[in-house]
């Protein structure tokens, strides 16, 4: 039997578009025999699915699943992306959907883990691959976070929830909080803030975890900025930190000011439940899936599709 190597294993899935797991199982059920392994793909109702897998999936639905650990808790959000808007209202896929979060309770937040995962008899993207082919459109299991914490809580918001559900939605907040308060105190504090992160759309957690790259080029600008407006370098200088702070406090979740009451940031929510609690109360992580965030959508110029098919100039 020849070896099945990851370079074999990738050109079948470029040759193919299967998924890499679905890939290596045929080289290992055909001996490494790569035209054996194309029949076998296409014998298991595989290559239906691959001859969507070049379409745009940039809707779809984000699904958020919790699960209470004794004095913690553990919380996944995923996006499972498909071509159109009307697949979200499918039964079908919401139950799918549904079922990837409950996997991703028990993986910790890596894709191909999950793809790989337990489920129904079978695996995560043989799940998927079934449901391409019930449906009949391309879709991807684009991302997976999950958050776990031993004492404390991990508030879960979903905007632009599907009708009559409140777990499935286009963004899906988890904000995870370590403390030893009591825990639906935590939880309903986490909410709020998830809730206020789907509104704000915050870069990172804290000033530490933002990208430098993206503080440099901030600085960049507004020190460019201060340079053209003639003002002496002395002055200049203090206008960009200056402007450097509001950034933070408009990138940072910590430093925003709390949606539902701007007196206040999030770092003194925080602050105060802690003293309410009479405990320390700390936000260890966030995590905001938009759905289609960054996909590259398909546009098109209808007149000239028709024009095209009907042979009109």
């Amino acid at each position: 039997m020849s070896e099945i190597t990851a370079s074999l294993v990738k050109a079948l899935r470029e040759k193919s578009g299967v998924g890499m797991m679905d890939c290596k199982k045929a080289l290992q059920e055909t001996a490494g025999d790569m035209e054996a392994a194309i029949d076998w793909l296409r014998a298991k109702g595989l290559s239906k699915a691959a001859k969507k897998a070049d379409r745009v999936a940039a809707e779809g639905a984000v699904a958020v699943s919790v699960r209470v650990d004794s004095a913690g808790m553990t919380a996944a959000v995923i996006e499972l992306n498909a071509e159109t808007d009307f697949v979200a209202r499918n039964e079908g896929f919401q139950t799918a959907v549904r079922k990837i979060a409950l996997a991703g309770l028990d993986v910790d937040g890596d894709v191909e883990a999950l793809r790989a995962s337990p489920l129904g008899g079978g695996t995560v993207a043989e799940s998927i691959t079934h449901l391409v082919a019930t449906i009949g459109e391309n879709m991807l299991l684009r991302r997976s976070k999950r958050f776990a914490v031993e004492q404390g809580a991990v508030g879960a918001y979903v905007h632009g929830a599907v009708t009559g559900a409140t777990d499935l939605g286009r963004i899906g907040v988890l904000v995870a909080i370590e403390g030893a308060g009591d825990q639906a105190v935590l939880r309903e504090l986490g909410r709020n803030i998830a809730l206020h992160a789907a509104a704000t759309a915050p870069l990172s957690l804290s000033v530490d975890d933002l990208d430098p790259a993206a503080i440099e080029r901030e600085r960049a600008i507004f020190t460019e900025q201060s340079i053209a407006s003639g003002k002496p370098p002395s002055v200049a200088e203090k206008m960009v930190e200056g402007r450097i702070r509001k950034f933070y406090e408009e990138a940072v979740l910590l430093k925003q000011a709390y949606v539902r009451d701007p007196s206040v940031t999030i770092e003194g929510l925080v602050a105060q439940t802690a003293k309410d609690l009479g405990s320390p109360v700390k936000v260890v992580g966030f995590a905001r899936f938009a759905l289609g965030e960054g996909v590259e959508k398909e546009t098109g110029d209808f007149a000239a599709e028709v024009a095209s098919l009907t042979g009109a100039v």
